[in-house]
C-alpha cells in the first residue's frame, strides 16, 4: 500500500467516525505536499464540504485532530484553505521498511490473468543484427519483463523474415562472386558472411544500372532491366515453385544466419518463447481476404488485385493481394494476428517496431476491425524512434551500419579500458575481471539505450555510456557493488541487519520513501511500455544512496540498533536496485 493509499484509507475511516458518511478511499484525493508547505502528503478537503457542512478550515482541523489522536503513523498536520497537509511519523516509515523487507515478491504485482504477446526483433536473414536491432531487442525484452512483473502472462515472439527478394539478393551474389565461401572457410559468423553478400549484390546492381544508363537507357527502366535484378526475381519465382536447387541454397545460407543470430542473442541475453518464420506464414491471410470480399469490406479491381478502401477513414486504398494472387506484408500480418489471438487466447498483442511503420499498424488495426475482429483494438504498436550516431544515420545497403557484434565487443573493450584507468577493479581477482568487463560493457549499452523514452529518437555515443558517474549503467552497478561490500564487511564482523525501533534520519526517510514507490514505478512503466521509467527510478535510488553514504557513517555507528537498521536499509536498497535493473536485463555485480 502506498502512502497515498494509506492516508486515503484512514481518511475514509475518519469521515465515517466524524460525520457518519461512507466515502470510499478511492474517491478521496491525496497528493504529495507542495514544497512551500510543511508536510509529506496532502488530503484535499473541498470535495468533503458537502458532507461536513462546515468551512474548509474547520473540516481540515477536525480530520487532522482525528488523525493525530487515532493514527500513530501521523505525527502532525496543518490545514491551509481546504488542503490538509499531513506529516508521516517515524512509526509509518519503519512499518513501511518492515513491510518491504518481509515481502519476498516486493515489486511484483498481482496476477491479471491476461495473456500478452510481445513481438520484437523480427530480423531479415540478409544481414547481421545492427544497432537499430539492438534497441528493438532491448526494448522488446525489457517490456516483456515489465509486463510479466505487472502480473501478465507474457509470450515473447519473433517473426524471422527468411524469404523474399532480400535473401535472394544475397543468394545470387554468393553464386556470382562468393566462390563457394562458407563461415568456416572465411572465419566469419554466418550472418556477417550473408550480409557481405547483400552488400556485394548492391555493388553489382549499381554497376549494372550505371552501365545501362551510360548506354542511353532511362535510369528507372535501367533499375528494372538490370540483369542481376531480373535474375533475383527469377530466383524468387523458382523458390515459390519449390525448385530443389534454389531451396537447398536458401536453407544453407539461412542456416548460417540463424546460427549467427543465436550467438548475438546469447550475448545480449535475449530469448524467445515462440519463433515464427515468414516462409511458414506468408500465405496466411488469404482466407481473410476472401472473407473480406464476401463481406463487401474488400474490393477486387479489374486486374484481379484486392484492395481495402480506407479513404473514408482518412487513409488511402491498401493493397492486400497483387493481381497475380500473391500476398503482401499486410496480408501476412492479418493472418498471423488472427492465428496468434486464436492460438494463445491473447488479450493483447504488442508489436515492437520502429516509428517508420506507424502507418502500417494503423492500417492493420483498421482492416482487422472492418473484418469483424473485436480484438483489433487490443493490438498495440510500440513505436520507437530510430538510433543515430554522431556521424548520422546508418545504411544497410552501403554496409555502413554499426554491427551488433562489433558494438558489443567495443563496449567490452571500452569497459576494460575505463575500469583499468579508474582503478575501480584493482581489488577484484584477475579471474573475475574479464567477466566483469563484459557485465559492465553490456550493462552500459543496455542502460544507455533503455533510459531514453522509447518514442524519442536517440543519439548513441558508446564513450558516454561507460562512466562511473552520472546517469549510467556502470554508476548503478558500482553503487550496488559498494553496498554489497559494506554488507560483506558487516557480516565478517558478525553484525546483524534488522529494522528495529529507532529514529530514522531525514535522509533515511527519503530512502524508504523512494523504495516504497517501486511497485508504483513497475505499474507505471508497464502501462506506458517504457523501461525508461525504471531506469531513471534506479538512477534516483542509487544517487540518493550515494548522498546518504557520503554523509552517514554506517559501520562506524556506535548505536547497535541504529547500525542494525542501517544495514537492513541498505540491504533492501541493494535488493530493489537488483530487481529494477533485472527488468532492464542488466546484471548487478557483487563486487567492482
Amino acid at each position: 500500500m502506498t502512502a497515498e493509499q494509506f492516508i486515503a484509507s484512514r481518511a475514509s475511516v475518519a469521515v465515517k467516525a466524524l460525520y457518519g458518511a461512507d466515502v470510499p478511499a478511492g474517491n478521496l484525493q491525496v497528493q504529495v505536499t507542495r514544497k512551500e508547505f510543511e508536510g509529506d502528503y496532502t488530503l484535499v478537503i473541498f470535495p468533503l464540504l458537502r458532507i461536513t457542512h462546515s468551512s474548509p478550515d474547520a473540516t481540515g482541523k477536525a480530520i487532522g485532530d482525528w488523525f493525530v489522536e487515532n493514527c500513530p503513523e501521523i505525527s502532525a498536520y496543518n490545514s491551509v484553505k481546504g488542503f490538509l497537509n499531513l506529516c508521516l511519523s517515524n512509526v509509518y516509515w519503519l512499518e513501511t521498511l518492515g513491510g518491504i523487507v518481509s515481502d519476498p515478491a516486493f515489486g511484483k504485482l498481482p496476477s491479471t490473468g491476461r495473456n500478452i504477446m510481445v513481438e520484437f526483433s523480427s530480423p531479415n536473414t540478409n544481414k547481421p543484427l545492427h544497432l537499430g536491432h539492438i534497441r528493438n531487442n532491448l526494448l522488446g525484452d525489457s517490456v516483456s519483463r515489465l509486463l510479466a512483473a505487472a502480473g501478465n502472462n507474457v509470450i515473447k515472439a519473433t517473426l524471422v523474415n527468411d524469404r523474399g527478394v532480400h535473401i535472394c539478393k544475397s543468394m545470387y551474389a554468393w553464386l556470382k562472386v562468393g566462390n563457394g565461401v562458407t563461415p568456416e572457410s572465411s572465419g566469419k559468423k554466418g550472418d556477417h558472411l550473408v550480409g557481405d553478400m547483400y552488400v556485394a549484390f548492391n555493388n553489382l546492381y549499381r554497376e549494372e544500372v550505371d552501365a545501362l544508363v551510360k548506354g542511353g537507357m532511362d535510369k528507372e527502366l535501367a533499375e528494372k532491366e538490370a540483369p542481376c535484378m531480373k535474375a533475383v526475381h527469377e530466383m524468387l519465382v523458382k523458390w515459390e515453385q519449390g525448385d530443389a536447387e534454389v531451396r537447398a541454397l536458401w536453407e544453407k545460407m539461412n542456416g548460417w544466419v540463424f546460427k549467427g543470430f543465436d550467438e548475438t542473442y546469447r550475448a545480449l541475453g535475449i530469448s524467445f518463447d515462440k519463433v515464427y518464420y515468414e516462409h511458414e506464414t506468408y500465405l496466411l491471410g488469404k482466407e481473410l481476404v476472401q472473407k473480406g470480399l464476401d463481406m463487401g469490406v474488400l474490393v477486387r479491381d479489374p486486374d484481379g488485385s484486392v484492395w481495402c478502401d480506407l479513404t473514408a477513414d482518412g487513409l488511402d486504398r491498401k493493397l492486400l493481394l497483387r493481381s497475380d494472387g500473391t500476398s503482401v506484408y499486410m496480408t501476412q500480418d492479418l493472418g498471423t494476428a488472427e492465428r496468434r489471438f486464436s492460438e494463445f487466447s491473447l488479450d493483447s498483442h504488442v508489436y515492437v517496431v520502429g516509428d517508420e511503420q506507424n502507418y502500417h499498424f494503423q492500417v492493420l488495426k483498421l482492416v482487422l476491425s472492418k473484418l469483424g475482429f473485436a480484438w483489433a483494438d487490443q493490438i498495440y504498436h510500440l513505436s520507437y524512434g530510430m538510433v543515430e550516431l554522431p556521424e548520422g544515420k546508418m545504411k544497410s545497403r552501403e554496409g555502413t551500419v554499426v554491427d551488433a557484434d562489433d558494438l558489443i565487443e567495443d563496449m567490452y573493450v571500452e569497459a576494460r579500458s575505463i575500469s583499468e584507468e579508474s582503478g575501480k577493479l584493482q581489488d577484484v581477482p584477475e579471474d573475475e575481471k574479464e567477466r566483469l568487463y563484459r557485465t559492465i560493457g553490456l550493462g552500459a549499452l543496455k542502460y544507455f539505450i533503455l533510459k531514453v523514452d522509447p518514442r524519442k529518437k536517440m543519439l548513441f555515443n558508446p564513450k558516454e555510456s561507460i562512466d562511473f558517474n552520472g546517469n549510467t549503467g556502470p554508476f548503478i552497478q558500482y553503487t550496488h557493488a559498494r553496498i554489497r561490500s559494506i554488507l560483506r564487511k558487516a557480516e565478517g564482523q558478525g553484525l546483524q541487519a534488522a529494522v528495529g525501533d529507532v529514529e530514522l534520519s531525514p535522509k533515511e526517510v527519503r530512502l524508504v520513501q523512494i523504495l516504497s514507490a517501486y511497485p508504483q514505478k513497475v505499474a507505471e512503466a508497464a502501462a506506458e511500455y517504457s523501461p525508461a521509467v525504471i531506469a531513471n527510478y534506479c538512477y534516483d535510488l542509487a544517487k540518493e544512496f550515494n548522498q546518504y553514504y557520503h554523509d552517514t557513517p554506517i559501520l562506524r555507528e556506535p548505536d547497535a540498533r541504529v547500525l542494525s537498521m542501517r544495514l537492513c536499509l541498505i540491504a533492501t536498497l541493494a535488493s530493489v536496485l537488483s530487481r529494477g535493473m533485472d527488468l532492464l536485463g542488466i546484471e548487478l555485480p557483487e563486487r567492482m
